[in-house]
């Protein structure tokens, strides 16, 4: 039999609309078959429709997982329930795969229910960007009253020592220099912060992200990196960043220090830098009313030991760090400029292998020639 033209439109529409979603959408029957799936849940389950179609959930999905709980709460109280950080990985469809679930019962079909992943990667990428955003507002705070409140007097007390030291004898000028030398080093950790507080606009235009990061190699390598291997795997074809091409070079700048720093005890001392195009990954960022397409990913590996597991989840946060002097302001302030610019930053560590991974917008406007950082890496100072 037939069916009437319009169904078959609306058939067809729905279709197109399911298979435009981003995220895996799969359609479950009362007994938990798999009777429908969008081109994303395809690759995600790692299998084409015809073979979802023969199987039921529990194929791809081990038995024992949370999600069929979940299914059983969606038709007995038939509304939608959402699950948080559920484990689905299986052998199936890889490890690793922590996800949030929602699960819709559908009303004209009692039993089946609408299933949609959002992998649990995308929804932490937005949750880092909200936190490193307040953290940099806290930051800006503690700066301002730190120049009233510290600053300010510490320039009287410095003059103070300063006067005292030009009629000491050489034991006690010892001192006054150490009160010179420490009023002064707590200035400049104050004006370190002051730059949270700088909400100022700064001039931007399309930034060949390979000369910026041909300019920080350079850099480093003949200073902070000196006999540290700096690689590059990049993709050459990448389109230009809409970008201030000087706060890029300190943001990579302070990247590289730290890999420097964890690869100095290594043997075999490396830093890989990475680019490549990744179209299809849409995040909400903040000061934006529609999701914003990242696809430049760039990234910077470094060999050494790692970080402590207990540290990873606060690393961007201010005053955090490893290091015996370290102010815990550098990876704080690499990522208030990765968020000024519309783009997040996340790191996965392991034992020899440490990977800071950026995701930035493309410059969207006319590229003119001479474009900031047209210029061939291997002209740079």
């Amino acid at each position: 039999m037939s069916l009437p033209a319009h169904h078959d439109a609306v058939s067809s529409t729905s279709s197109a609309i399911l298979n435009a979603l981003p995220h895996p959408v799969v359609l479950v029957d009362a007994d938990d078959a798999i009777t429908g799936a969008n081109q994303a849940a395809e690759q995600f389950l790692q299998a084409g429709a015809a073979v979802l179609n023969r199987h039921k959930l529990d194929h791809f999905i081990p038995f024992g997982s949370p999600i069929f709980g979940l299914l059983e709460q969606v038709r007995a109280r038939r509304s939608t329930v959402t699950e948080y950080r559920v484990d689905i990985s299986s052998p199936r469809i890889g490890a690793d795969r922590v996800v949030d679930i929602y699960a819709s019962p559908v009303a004209e079909h009692p039993g089946h229910v609408t299933i949609m992943f959002l992998p649990r990667s995308v929804t932490e990428k937005i949750d880092r960007q909200l936190t490193h955003r307040g953290a940099a507002r806290s930051v800006t705070g503690l700066a301002a009253m730190l120049a009233h409140e510290i600053k300010n007097p510490l320039s009287g007390i410095r003059g103070a020592a300063q006067l005292l030291e030009a009629g000491a004898d050489e034991n006690d000028r010892t001192l006054t220099r150490l009160i010179c030398d420490e009023a002064d080093r707590i200035v400049g950790l104050v004006d370190r912060m002051e730059v949270f507080a700088d909400d100022r606009p700064v001039p931007r235009e399309p930034v060949n992200i390979h000369v910026v990061l041909g300019r920080v190699k350079t850099l480093a390598a003949s200073g902070f990196a000196r006999g540290v291997h700096i690689r590059e795997d990049y993709d050459p074809s990448l389109p230009p960043i809409h970008a201030n091409r000087d706060q890029l070079i300190q943001a990579f700048i302070n990247l590289v220090k730290n890999a420097a720093e964890s690869v100095a005890e290594q043997d075999n001392q490396e830093i890989v830098f990475q680019t490549a195009f990744r179209p299809g990954i849409h995040l909400s960022v903040p000061g934006s009313a529609s999701k914003v397409s990242l696809p430049l990913e760039i990234s910077v590996t470094d060999n050494g030991p790692g970080v402590p597991d207990d540290m990873q989840p606060y690393l961007f946060d201010p005053f955090v760090t490893s290091k015996a002097n370290g102010s815990g302001l550098g990876l704080a302030l690499v990522a208030k400029i990765i968020g000024d610019h519309g783009g997040v930053i996340e790191c996965k560590s392991k034992p020899h292998k440490t990977t800071f991974r950026m995701l930035m917008p493309v410059h969207s406007g006319p590229v003119e020639s001479g474009m900031a950082g047209e210029t061939d890496v291997g002209d740079l100072p």
